[in-house]
């Protein structure tokens, strides 16, 4: 995946994470993937900037 696509997609991904808080991060990315036709491969590393980002999120909530 090219550096400038992948960031793209990783800022996205964050965003969307932010909007919504999923509460399964493997189900959420496997929609994501499935709906922005993203390149087969990347399911485990997207997971865990979702994982990331929700830890983030929870533990600024605090």
């Amino acid at each position: 995946m090219a550096k400038r696509g992948h960031n793209e997609v990783q800022e996205s991904l964050q965003e969307l994470t932010r909007i919504f808080r999923p509460k399964d991060p493997r189900k959420f990315v496997k929609d994501y993937i499935r709906k922005y036709r993203i390149t087969g491969g990347y399911e485990d590393e997207l997971t865990v900037i979702v994982e990331r980002e929700l830890m983030r999120i929870n533990s600024s909530a605090s």
